[in-house]
């Protein structure tokens, strides 16, 4: 019943705009716990069973501010550091988060006090800077993710992270875009993230 509860509470006209992401950990933190039990418990049975050394990276998404992040930090590291001892494990791990409203790109020096890294998650950020949906065929014109604002917000974070020792990446469809490696590595973007098939062509550039 309680979780039949939570599936109606998370129905919604606008979900894009609505309730997800770090948003849905701050009223629901057994979710952020569940996924980092699950994260935490999976990197030690993969370093144990093949003698890896992998440090996961856990992600928060959706963050607005620095007070949001530190809430869902602190359930991630209380969990985090449950099942490793459970595991009698001393694995490490890192916890960033992403910048994909631009609430965040605006405080980002504020938030990097709390995140160990950033990652653009640039599809949702491009929509909500441009109040356009990247999905709607009526705006597919005007539709412009290497918009100047997107750029300068991207410079705009990275300068502020650097500041406080950060790294930042950027991941989304822009990421890819190989019109764009130049700039970013200008921007002093540490790393790009892309799928598979767009690795070699991002390297080539």
């Amino acid at each position: 019943e309680e979780l039949n509860n939570v599936v109606v509470s998370l129905h919604e006209f606008n979900p894009m705009m609505g309730h997800r992401g770090c948003r849905l950990s701050v009223t629901y933190p057994e979710i952020a716990m569940m996924q980092t039990r699950a994260v935490m418990e999976a990197a030690i049975e993969v370093n144990e069973e093949n003698g890896y050394h992998i440090v996961p990276e856990i992600m928060i998404p959706l963050v607005g501010d620095k007070k949001e992040l530190k809430f869902v930090k602190d359930v991630v590291v209380e969990t985090a550091e449950k099942v490793k001892a459970e595991k009698n494990s001393d694995i490490n791990y890192h916890i960033g988060t992403m910048i994909e409203i631009p609430r965040a790109a605006l405080l980002a020096n504020e938030i990097a006090e709390e995140a160990e890294f950033f990652s653009f998650g640039t599809n949702d950020l491009t929509q909500y800077t441009l109040a356009m949906d990247r999905q709607n065929p009526l705006l597919k014109d005007k539709y412009n993710d290497h918009h100047p604002a997107i750029l300068r917000m991207v410079r705009m974070v990275v300068d502020a992270a650097h500041q406080e020792g950060r790294k930042v990446g950027i991941c989304g469809e822009i990421a890819a875009d190989t019109a764009l490696t130049k700039k970013f590595l200008e921007m002093g973007v540490d790393f790009l993230s892309v799928v598979p098939a767009c690795v070699l062509p991002v390297r080539k550039a």
